[in-house]
C-alpha cells in the first residue's frame, strides 16, 4: 500500500473502504500502512478491471464463434493464444501481488480462508455449469481452481519476495519444459507436464500458473516499496473501471451467461 503523508512525499495512491477481490486477499511488508485492516487501492482495482474487460472481450468472441458468426481458431492462431495468456498472466500476477497487499493489511487467516472457500465453490459452479453447456469439455481445472489453490500453497510466501521469486520462475521453467504421458488423464492434468492439451473448455493448469503467482508475491512487494508509482496514473482511471476491478469474481460468474443469452436471443430472434 502506499505510505501515508510524509513530508516531502509524494500524494498517495487513492484509497476506498474495505472490500474483497477477486484476487483473493489483498498484502506486504510490515510497516508500510498507518493503520490495520484491509484497505484497496485504486491503481490495483483499475489494473484488475482492465483484465476484466480484456477478459470479457476474449469471450465474446468466443461465444460468436460459438454461435457461428466468426471463425477464429482459439486453439491455434498466435494472436488468440497470445491474448489469452496475457489475462491470464495479468490476473494471477494479481493474485501474488493481492497477497502481498493482504498481509501488510492484517488480513488474518480465517478471512483468507473464507475468501479463498468462495472462489473453490464458484469452481464449482462453473465446473457444473459447463458440463451442462459443454459435457464432453467441461471445465475442471480452470483460473477460478487455480487460483484457490495457487492462493494457499503462496500465501506463505507472501512475506519472502526473493524467495517466491525464484519459486516462481522455477515452476514457470518446470511447467513449459516438463511433459509426461502420466499427466495427460484428467486425474493428473491439473498439475500441467500434459503433452497435449486435454478437452476442457479452460485449462489452467498448477504448472506453470503457480509460477505467475509466486512473481506477483514478488511484484507485490516492488509495487509497496515504490509507494505505488508505477501504476499510480491508473488511480485516476474511469470510475466503472476501477468498480469492475472491485466486484472482478461476480462479473467473472455473470457475464458468460448474460453474453450467451443475448446473442441467443439477437441471433436467433
Amino acid at each position: 500500500m502506499s505510505k501515508a503523508g510524509r513530508g516531502g512525499r509524494s500524494k498517495p495512491v487513492a484509497r476506498t473502504a474495505p472490500k474483497e477481490s477477486f484476487a483473493v486477499p489483498d498484502s506486504a511488508p510490515a510497516g508500510s500502512l498507518p493503520r490495520p485492516g484491509a484497505v484497496r487501492v485504486e491503481a490495483v482495482d483499475a489494473l484488475r478491471g482492465i483484465a476484466i474487460v480484456a477478459m470479457v472481450v476474449y469471450h465474446f468472441v468466443f461465444d460468436l464463434r460459438f454461435f457461428g458468426v466468426v471463425r477464429a481458431d482459439f486453439e491455434n492462431d498466435p494472436f488468440w493464444l497470445g491474448y489469452r495468456a496475457m489475462v491470464l498472466t495479468t490476473f494471477l500476477t494479481l493474485v501474488g501481488a493481492s497477497l502481498v497487499l493482504a498481509r501488510e493489511s492484517g488480513v488474518g487467516t480465517p478471512r483468507f480462508l473464507r475468501r479463498v472457500a468462495v472462489i473453490a465453490l464458484c469452481a464449482l459452479a462453473a465446473t457444473i455449469g459447463s458440463y451442462v453447456v459443454f459435457p464432453d469439455r467441461f471445465i475442471y481445472f480452470g483460473i477460478l481452481h487455480c487460483i484457490a489453490l495457487a492462493s494457499v500453497l503462496a500465501r506463505p510466501l507472501a512475506g519472502r519476495p526473493s524467495l517466491a521469486a525464484g519459486l516462481g520462475i522455477a515452476a514457470i521453467v518446470a511447467g513449459l519444459a516438463l511433459a509426461h504421458p502420466f499427466f495427460d488423464s484428467r486425474a493428473t492434468s491439473w498439475l500441467g507436464f500434459t503433452t497435449v492439451k486435454p478437452p476442457t473448455e479452460d485449462f489452467v493448469p498448477l504448472f506453470p500458473w503457480l509460477g505467475v503467482v509466486l512473481l506477483g508475491v514478488a511484484v507485490g512487494h516492488g509495487l509497496v516499496r515504490r509507494d505505488f508509482a508505477p501504476i499510480a496514473p491508473l488511480a485516476k482511471a474511469p470510475s466503472a473501471l476501477r468498480w469492475l476491478g472491485r466486484h472482478s469474481l461476480a462479473v467473472y460468474m455473470v457475464h458468460q451467461p448474460v453474453l450467451l443469452a443475448a446473442l441467443w436471443v439477437v441471433l436467433r430472434h
